[in-house]
């Protein structure tokens, strides 16, 4: 087959989003004021830099001649769809975002979106998570996505209470020792 009727994928079919980013059904974007702040940084970072300096290499590379044997050309147009969906994966995500700060909330006794929690598992081990948006989940800072399981099941819950996790080796209990809201960082 001559090359003239090969198309090139415009990378629509890999706006899939990841099984760990979906957002649930009827659910707000819930982010912090920081981790909005992180993807809006992305975004400018990716538009205004990295963009238009990879156009210029894709220009620059495409007026050699022969495109088709062109490393260049070709890894500059694959990288620029790559660019380009996540600039669409972030505009619509901070289109969507309900930013909630932590600092400003109303003081609670409960857990909700942006606490700091800390429990204690059944075999005497305790933890400290925070509760972030999908788009913040860091697990080495034991950011956890509000839709994670150990997060649904602290949700609603108050210091002392006992909650029942779902693992896929049985249910465990959590007691809830500590619950604050303070600012999450994400350090860079």
């Amino acid at each position: 087959m001559s090359k003239a009727f090969t198309t090139e994928s415009t990378g629509d079919d890999d706006d899939v989003i990841p099984a760990d980013l979906i957002i649930p059904s009827g659910s707000k974007n819930y982010i912090t004021p920081h981790g909005w702040q992180r993807l809006k940084n992305e975004l400018y970072q990716l538009v205004t830099k990295e963009r238009p300096e990879l156009t210029h290499l894709i220009n620059w590379a495409a007026s050699n001649g022969d495109r088709s044997e062109n490393a260049d050309y070709q890894y500059g147009k694959r990288r620029l769809r790559e660019i380009d969906r996540r600039i669409r994966f972030l505009t619509k995500r901070l289109e969507i975002a309900e930013v909630v700060d932590p600092c400003t909330r109303e003081n609670t006794d409960q857990v909700f979106f942006s606490a700091t929690v800390s429990y204690e598992r059944e075999d005497g081990h305790s933890e400290t998570i925070s509760i972030v948006g999908v788009d913040e989940t860091d697990l080495t800072l034991n950011h956890i996505s509000w839709t994670a399981p150990v997060a649904r099941a602290l949700l609603k819950a108050r210091e002392g209470d006992v909650v029942l996790l779902r693992t896929p080796t049985g249910v465990e209990e959590l007691e809830v020792t500590q619950i604050r809201y303070i600012e999450i960082v994400r350090p860079e």
